[in-house]
């Protein structure tokens, strides 16, 4: 889709004057955070400001209007996303706010007519605000349709998607006139026009129990016999539907074929499990029996869809996912089941050109061209991509960069290896998230940039929407200082997760890194993935203007900080554990960068670094304190969590 920004922000702001005028003056009782108004943004001093509805939209849409145009970063191939700066966005939750100030979030909209939940329409106007984090990027998580059956809270998980070629409809602002679609196109031609990306999540894999496509296409799912119950986590009832139970000596045979490729011969579920599974209804005998879709068999055989569970390893104990189910990417009678042969691992004799659900795969292969054609998105995170089958991956890519050379796509993936360039990807998530905040594991991985490199960039994060929060942990906000400091100093690239810049402690979702007790702390139900949630923009914890500092100079230094190459990155080994030092220069830069940070959140620390220079004295730019220099050794204290960045040459 190719718009000229401007001009079509021009166009849908008469359009919204059109809609809302005659009713401007009606609602008075609407509150903003001043941070999200650009002319009385003051993180200093964070309070609600009453304005009347249309004004207020009407005015973001001009302000934004106003701006002048902002370049795009350029990038062939994806390639673009080592230059990104990401912010990380659930507009649910990220956009949610208490407008009416009757101390909770209206649903679905308050009696105004007004969403307090997030909207793209809100979430277009806080762009400005975003840009200021230094953020090019915007990683937009699913947007689309939300299922019903087996979701948990109020609302829903953004992961159970009902028909991924529809959006979300509470994400619209009923009284502004626009379409959920036409609201999201102006979302991403404002960001286009302020010179951001966006890029939006999807999951190829599974989809919700009820959704659209089951009544049109049964064959592109699993069934089971209606009657059987599904097992309660942790239990080990083989009668009750629940991933397959395997022996002691099953797993281990099934975990070394698969460490050694041989997917030949791989262990099936046992009989009682795939005896569960049936062919698909006809259609026409599919219906909605108490929330959820059911099917009979010729035989008179009720049968229901199965909900999914983790697909590797086998004896994963998280517990199963009610909410969603898998689809069925090939399709063949000995292998009718779903298990970790034949959603992941897949059979060599299943994963067969003969066995290929041809249908289902070119439904999912056009997705992604269907977002670049209607809304102009830039590029796509693939959850579980994984374990979609390699054929319909590189048939993705090769449709979406036909119609967009530069489109991006970045993997739902831990670990930084060259298989994923192999696969096409531009970026994975990686696991900075979870060696950040253990001394040792972090300096390991940053020796790694000096020692190895790294085959392709990944996110340099604290945390995620399924990680605990950065600033819940051991030294709070000051531990998310330091974390984004050092976050934009490495040949990484740095990703906000929305709230993050607030000081937010509840956590989105509990997916990974928490302990038992957490778990009890926060009841699923209650999260923001799946219930309603507004962040604290009024928090005075908040830490705006250090990320904004952060920017600025990573702004200035930008090309010799993302060069990737070993030389590049220079590591000063200390005797001081908890003393992170290092060195940025290039062979194409004159200039070099001194990075120096204390890892402790609780004690500060003396120190004395050899440093290569022929200066005094070295300025720190974050805090715009200096360090003395006597026969090339720092002296200098530094604070709990202190990082800083001097300029040695």
């Amino acid at each position: 889709m190719k718009l000229e920004p401007k001009k079509y922000l021009t166009d849908s702001r008469q359009k919204a004057a059109d809609n809302m005028l005659p009713h401007r003056g009606k609602w008075s009782r609407y509150s903003v955070p001043n941070i999200w108004i650009p002319e009385k943004q003051c993180t200093s001093k964070l309070q609600r400001i009453k304005i009347n509805p249309p004004s207020y939209f009407l005015n973001a849409f001009d302000f934004i209007i106003n701006q002048k145009h902002t370049q795009i970063i350029k990038g062939h191939g994806g390639k673009w996303t080592k230059d990104a700066i990401i912010y990380n966005m659930f507009v649910r939750t990220t956009c949610a706010f208490d407008h009416n100030e009757n101390g909770k979030l209206d649903l679905p909209y308050n009696a105004e007519g007004w969403r307090e939940t997030g909207t793209f329409l809100k979430a277009t106007t806080i762009l400005p605000f975003i840009k200021s984090l230094g953020a090019n990027t915007i990683h937009l998580l699913p947007i689309t349709s939300i299922g019903a059956d087996g979701n948990k809270g109020t609302l829903g998980s953004p992961y159970a998607i009902k028909n991924p070629y529809q959006l979300d409809p509470n994400l619209h602002e009923p009284n502004a006139g626009f379409g959920v679609d036409e609201e999201f196109k102006i979302f991403v031609q404002s960001a286009h026009h302020l010179g951001i990306r966006v890029i939006v999540e999807f999951v190829f894999r599974t989809s919700s129990k009820d959704a659209d496509w089951i009544k049109e296409h049964p064959e592109w799912f699993y069934w089971i016999k209606e009657k059987i119950k599904d097992r309660k986590p942790h239990h080990r009832n083989e009668k009750e539907y629940g991933n397959p139970i395997f022996t002691e000596d099953e797993l281990k045979k099934i975990l070394t074929d698969v460490k050694n490729g041989r997917y030949d011969d791989l262990i099936p579920p046992h009989k009682i499990y795939s005896d569960m599974f049936t062919i698909p209804p006809k259609p026409e005998v599919i219906k909605i029996e108490n929330g959820r879709y059911v099917g009979m068999l010729d035989d008179g055989t009720k049968i229901r869809i199965p909900g999914a569970f983790a697909d590797w390893p086998p004896d994963d104990t998280q517990p199963p996912w009610g909410d969603v189910t898998y689809l069925k990417m090939y399709d063949h009678p000995d292998f009718n089941y779903i298990a970790y042969n034949t959603i992941r691992m897949y059979d060599s004799r299943l994963a067969k050109p003969e066995n290929v659900n041809n249908s289902l795969w070119e439904k999912v292969a056009e997705i992604i061209p269907h977002y670049q054609h209607n809304f102009g998105i830039d590029g796509v995170m693939i959850d579980m991509g994984h374990a979609l089958p390699m054929d319909l991956k590189q048939d993705m890519i090769k449709r979406a960069r036909v119609i967009a050379p530069d489109f991006a796509f970045w993997d739902e993936n831990f670990e930084v290896k060259e298989n994923s360039v192999k696969e096409g990807y531009n970026a994975v998530i990686g696991y900075q998230w979870i060696d950040q905040h253990k001394s040792d594991k972090f300096k390991k991985l940053l020796k790694r940039f000096s020692a190895e490199g790294f085959p392709l960039p990944f996110f340099a994060t604290p945390e995620s929407h399924n990680t605990p929060r950065t600033a819940s942990r051991k030294g709070d906000v000051n531990y998310s200082r330091y974390c984004w400091a050092m976050s934009n100093f490495i040949a990484a690239v740095p990703f906000i997760h929305s709230g993050f810049e607030l000081g937010e402690t509840l956590p989105i979702n509990t997916g990974l890194d928490f302990l038992k007790e957490d778990l009890k702390k926060y009841p699923t139900d209650k999260l923001p993935l799946f219930s309603e949630y507004a962040f604290d923009w009024l928090n005075q914890n908040q830490f705006v203007d250090w990320i904004q500092k952060v920017a600025a100079i990573r702004r200035k230094y930008h090309d010799l900080i993302v060069d990737t190459s070993r030389d590049s990155f220079v590591w000063l080994e200390t005797d001081n554990r908890d003393l992170i030092a290092l060195i940025r220069k290039s062979k194409s830069h004159k200039q070099e960068l001194l990075i120096i940070a204390n890892s402790n959140m609780i004690k500060s620390m003396e120190i004395k670094l050899n440093v290569e220079t022929h200066k005094k004295v070295l300025m720190d730019l974050l805090s715009s304190k200096s360090f003395s220099i006597e026969d090339k050794i720092l002296k200098a204290e530094l604070f709990p969590g202190q990082v800083s960045v001097c300029v040695i040459k």
